[in-house]
């Protein structure tokens, strides 16, 4: 029997796996490593995260990216973004360095059994152990508008569910979604060959501004610090004090989790789209279908009421994720049904720990962002989560013995989610 079972291996499982093995657990991880990353996104695309908040997490802090890139004769600069690729092989990487094994199998089902879990995985073996971190990332959770719900996954489909885009060449396809998955999809296939439309709800785009310099004086550092999400004193609360915003009414944190770091483009990708891409705001979609071998979409003006109609060859929605408790259906019925969960998005409530409701089952990544805060939708919130789940796994295993009773959860009303949250970064499991 395991002491701990990983399941996901991008940057929060693998993070986890590295200190718990540093602690002396007997661990194991499932999962494609740095599956999102490598998997869901195309060749192209950067990281929105600056370098120096993209590390995964061992306890020395010995396998960060800057190390990974002086292996490879290159440097990690602030104000320079990294590419996904590079990310990816960085993971690689640090998975080969600081966990021993990773089973790269599926899994299926986890069930609750006398002293633990069963870990099933896709081929239909089971595993035992005494504790579950679900580090499943963004995929469960992929959030596509009700009005497009009609439409087949031939002409209909989410940014992340491609990681190439080339099959668009020469097709006209509307990105739906004003945030960096959508403006960088769109910048992408425009400089490909297709006709590229971004159509968004909002009245206006955002952008993020340049990166403001490392090298600052002291009063400059004052007014805004840098922090692994961005400068300012808001930006660093949210990065640094995930344990004081645990302490925020859960309605505040749900909000803020939603709302916070919203939509928006890097600097790096502004030109690139407004030289290139169809851009048309303040509208919504409210029905699609099939037509004459191509999508219509009916639109509206949020602002006019104005109905209009657009025909495109395909649809990509990069509408974000939703992560409801009721979407992790690896869990069996029962125990899923029974986790405590927001009244406000449906997620799983978590203790300071990174512990369910139910013991001995933890969770890691965006599922926790309406506990802990944005940091939990980025990589950069891998350091913080693996030190304190690792710790809180440890407590569980001293507090439950081998062949205790299968434990109950604690019950609450299961919540459906009232949204999509924006996941930039992918804070992949």
């Amino acid at each position: 029997m395991y002491d701990l079972v990983v399941v996901g291996a991008g940057p929060y499982g693998l993070s986890i796996a590295s200190h718990a093995t540093a602690a002396g657990l007997r661990t194991r991880v499932f999962g494609r490593p740095m599956a999102s990353w490598r998997d869901h996104m195309p060749s192209g695309m950067f990281l929105k995260s600056e370098p120096w908040a993209s590390n995964l997490s061992d306890p020395q802090g010995r396998y960060g990216l800057d190390a990974y890139c002086a292996l490879r004769g290159g440097e990690a600069r602030h104000g320079e973004p990294i590419p996904v690729d590079t990310f990816a092989s960085y993971g690689l990487w640090f998975a080969r360095q600081a966990v021993p094994t990773v089973d790269e199998r599926t899994v299926t089902l986890v069930v609750p059994r006398p002293g633990g879990f069963g870990v099933v995985t896709e081929d239909g073996e089971t595993f035992t152990a005494r504790t579950v971190a679900l580090a499943v990332g963004v995929m469960p959770f992929v959030e596509i508008p009700p009005a497009l719900h009609p439409l087949t996954p031939d002409v209909a489909s989410h940014s992340s569910h491609h990681s190439d885009l080339s099959r668009f060449k020469g097709q006209d396809v509307t990105v739906i979604g004003g945030g960096q998955a959508a403006l960088e999809t769109a910048a992408l296939l425009a400089e490909q060959g297709t006709r590229a439309r971004v159509l968004a709800r909002s009245p206006a785009l955002s952008w993020n501004t340049t990166p403001l310099p490392w090298e600052r004086g002291l009063i400059e550092r004052l007014r805004a610090p840098h922090s692994g999400l961005g400068a300012g004193w808001r930006n660093w609360f949210y990065s640094e004090m995930p344990g004081a915003f645990r302490q925020f009414p859960a309605p505040t944190r749900a909000r803020i989790a939603a709302t916070a770091l919203g939509p928006a483009g890097a600097w790096w990708v502004r030109d690139r789209v407004e030289s290139a891409v169809e851009i048309t705001l303040g509208h919504e979609v409210t029905h699609a279908a099939r037509e004459r071998g191509r999508v219509r979409l009916d639109l509206v003006g949020r602002a006019t009421g104005t109905r209009t109609v657009l025909h495109t060859d395909h649809v990509i929605a990069a509408t974000g994720f939703a992560p409801a408790a009721g979407r992790l259906t690896l869990l069996d019925d029962e125990t899923r049904e029974g986790l405590v969960t927001s009244a406000d998005d449906g997620s799983p409530e978590v203790g300071a720990a990174f512990e369910s409701s139910y013991p001995g089952l933890f969770m890691a990544g965006l599922v926790t962002a309406s506990s802990f805060g944005p940091s939990m939708r980025f990589v950069h919130g891998a350091r913080y989560t693996a030190g304190r789940l690792v710790r809180g796994v440890r407590r569980r295993l001293r507090a439950t013995p081998l062949g205790e009773n299968v434990p109950r959860p604690a019950t609450a009303p299961r919540y459906e989610s009232t949204g999509p949250v924006a996941a930039a970064g992918h804070a992949e499991g």
